[in-house]
């Protein structure tokens, strides 16, 4: 099979298994610029990217007389058998939830790993997103119970898994997008049972998508606050209903002209509060058969650029 990745991204993994093999050692030379074009049929600028990304990332080091070397003080390295694609995302994902998505980068990732960042290329897809494979794998984490009967228990029952999924992983509602969804295992496998609350249901394919993605978007918009109200309770050492409380005593008539002081609000019961909401209006969508519905009113409709 022929290997997918960039031709640099193949002489970097290369040069990075022999010095983890120990075949180069800590002040070997390595292949020069004309020996890499000559050994691996590449031109000057590919084989000139693969020694910088190699330097970038402390495998390799220049040397007055003799040039590029293997480093003397690098990271340490880890064999093939020691490093592999789950183990790369486990760590990546564990970055992510005690950090944010914001400090997981190749460079934290290979240093907690205990590899050179080039390393990565080899237990990574040659085109993976790192930040959709994490999120897949939240996904996958997803336990499905067998499903309730009727179509509301399913979608509620679908929609509490995913609020579930976002509370382990706060960052993970930034990466699921609902017009534009990644086609991975864990987030068709979630899609799959989730749509399987319509299955026998009199629902055209357009109207099938659409209800379970009004379901999936109002989970993920309200879960995009889980992550921001974590951070203010870290800042404040109060929960939400503690800081509103706290706050009764100098706020009470701004909130009494909006409501009753001391009501409360939180995450958790909007997100319910609002689920059911949901549910209630696709009432009137799924239970009533296409069949039965009243037929529309005739309209006068004039077709752009018609007179």
């Amino acid at each position: 099979m022929t290997d997918p990745r960039p031709p640099y991204h193949r002489i970097v993994a290369d040069l990075e298994r022999r010095i983890a093999d120990g075949e180069l050692r800590p002040g070997d030379p390595v292949p020069t610029t004309r020996a890499i074009m000559r050994d691996w049929g590449v031109a000057m600028a590919t084989a000139t990217k693969a020694l910088a990304a190699l330097k970038q990332a402390g495998a390799i080091e220049s040397t007055t007389r003799v040039g590029a070397v293997v480093a003397r003080r690098r990271l340490p390295s880890r064999s093939a058998g020691g490093l592999d694609r789950d183990r790369v995302i486990r760590v990546a994902t564990e970055i992510a939830d005690a950090d944010g998505l914001a400090a997981l980068s190749p460079r934290v990732l290979a240093a907690r790993l205990g590899v050179a960042t080039v390393a990565l290329h080899r237990h990574l897809d040659a085109e993976a997103d790192l930040a959709q494979l994490i999120a897949d794998a939240a996904f996958a984490e997803i336990e499905y119970p067998h499903p309730p009967p009727g179509w509301r228990s399913h979608l509620r029952v679908a929609a509490r898994l995913q609020w579930a999924a976002y509370q382990r992983h706060p960052w993970l509602p930034r990466l699921v997008s609902i017009v534009r969804p990644a086609t991975l295992p864990g987030m068709l496998a979630y899609a799959r049972w989730t749509l399987g609350a319509l299955d026998g249901l009199d629902l055209d394919e357009g109207t099938r998508l659409h209800v379970y993605a009004a379901v999936v978007n109002h989970v993920r918009g309200t879960a995009v606050n889980i992550e921001s109200e974590a951070g203010a309770e870290l800042d404040t050492g109060m929960t939400s209903r503690q800081w509103s409380t706290a706050r009764l005593a100098v706020d009470a008539p701004l909130i009494a002209q909006v409501t009753e002081p001391g009501t409360e609000l939180d995450l958790e019961s909007l997100f319910a509060f609002g689920l059911e909401r949901l549910l209630d209006g696709l009432t009137a969508v799924i239970d009533v058969h296409p069949a039965r519905r009243p037929p529309a009113r005739p309209r006068h409709v004039i077709e752009p650029g018609l007179h």
